[in-house]
């Protein structure tokens, strides 16, 4: 699992960080060059063999020994997952075009097992220098790779990829269905409806203001530079902000409940749908899920994945909302996978409309404000 955390560069060492990010990203194009160049000339490269290019070109630029070994790799590493990206997309009947040269930013440094060390509160690189790290949360699990960032509004992060280690949390003999939606972010078969917070559509009035004063400066003028902090910054908070609600709530249903049922949802196949896609992506269905997923598997719950055909046009509990039926039934057909007998529930009274700013807030979508 992965763990984020906000580093504190000096001025001297973002400067070499900066300079890193660049060689890194005139080695990604250079080696996409030798690629294209080959492929035109009818000669196979492959990845071991651009890997192998790295040493010559070090001999040709000096300046790529200033950045660790493995730093260097895992910039091939990326650009052949790029590659292999593209080929699956191709191969599933997808349109694309050709894998594209990285422009003036590039964002990530990625110390893959080695050249890194947590020191107390301070991350030493190699050939960068100590970096304050604030530690918010303790690490779970042995550190195997870090990833520094850098952050369209400047910030810089480190993601800290740990091998996940297993803590099972104490049984509690309760099972939930939740079925997730657009009007309620979710409904649960406890009888909870969680409001979406529609975070990108109350800011999207700023949004567009901070858009349109951008489109007025000019271009290379240090009030356009100053202009894109502003909104890179403001989509940052957007991100926290979600990624928050979708923490805390995952994290409720883990420790609650032993058995999780939801719908199996083909997320890529309905944001096609072109009127439903923006608010598709600002619910974060896919992020939710995955969130449910991987702390499930930690805490030793079992989260099921159910066929969602029919989940709601199935009403077999009587004339109930259609999203807490459709919970329901997803808490049957979840139990059901697993060999599990389902005893009708007592339909509970709804908690209509719970805000999202108490999961917020509070963590706990029991509050109904």
């Amino acid at each position: 699992m992965s763990q984020k955390f906000r580093l504190y560069p000096s001025k001297a060492t973002e400067g070499k960080l900066a300079e890193q990010l660049e060689l890194c990203r005139w080695l990604y194009n250079r080696l996409l060059e030798e690629l294209n160049a080959a492929k035109k000339a009818g000669q196979k490269l492959t990845q071991k063999g651009t890997q192998h290019l790295i040493v010559e070109l070090k001999k040709q630029k000096p300046e790529l020994s200033d950045v660790y070994s493995k730093v260097l790799q895992m910039v091939n590493y990326q650009l052949w997952g790029n590659i292999r990206a593209l080929a699956s997309m191709k191969k599933k009947g997808r349109k694309i075009g050709k894998l594209r040269f990285k422009g003036k930013w590039f964002k990530t440094l990625n110390y893959n097992q080695s050249g890194f060390k947590l020191v107390g509160k301070k991350l030493r690189l190699s050939k960068v220098g100590e970096i304050n790290v604030k530690l918010h949360r303790p690490l779970m699990g042995e550190v195997k790779g870090v990833v520094v960032k850098r952050e369209p509004s400047g910030k810089w992060h480190a993601i800290f990829q740990c091998e996940n280690v297993a803590k099972p949390l104490p049984k509690v003999n309760k099972s939930i269905g939740i079925d997730v939606g657009l009007k309620h972010f979710l409904s649960d078969s406890d009888g909870r409806q969680l409001e979406n917070p529609r975070l990108y559509e109350k800011t999207l009035k700023r949004v567009q203001m901070v858009q349109r004063e951008l489109s007025r400066k000019k271009k290379g003028s240090k009030n356009r530079g100053k202009q894109k902090l502003k909104l890179a910054k403001l989509h940052e908070k957007l991100v926290n902000q979600r990624n928050d609600f979708l923490h805390k709530l995952s994290r409720f249903y883990v420790n609650n409940y032993d058995v999780i049922a939801v719908e199996d949802l083909n997320i890529v196949h309905m944001v096609r749908n072109r009127n439903l896609a923006g608010k598709i992506h600002d619910a974060s269905w896919g992020k939710f899920l995955q969130m449910l997923a991987y702390k499930a598997e930690n805490a030793g719950r079992q989260l099921v994945r159910v066929n969602p055909r029919g989940t709601s046009r199935e009403y077999m509990y009587g004339e109930l909302d259609r999203d807490y039926n459709a919970s329901l039934n997803i808490l049957e057909r979840g139990l059901s996978g697993l060999g599990r007998p389902f005893e009708p529930v007592e339909v509970k009274p709804l908690l209509v409309g719970i805000p999202a700013s108490n999961i917020i807030e509070t963590g706990s979508p029991y509050t109904s404000g």
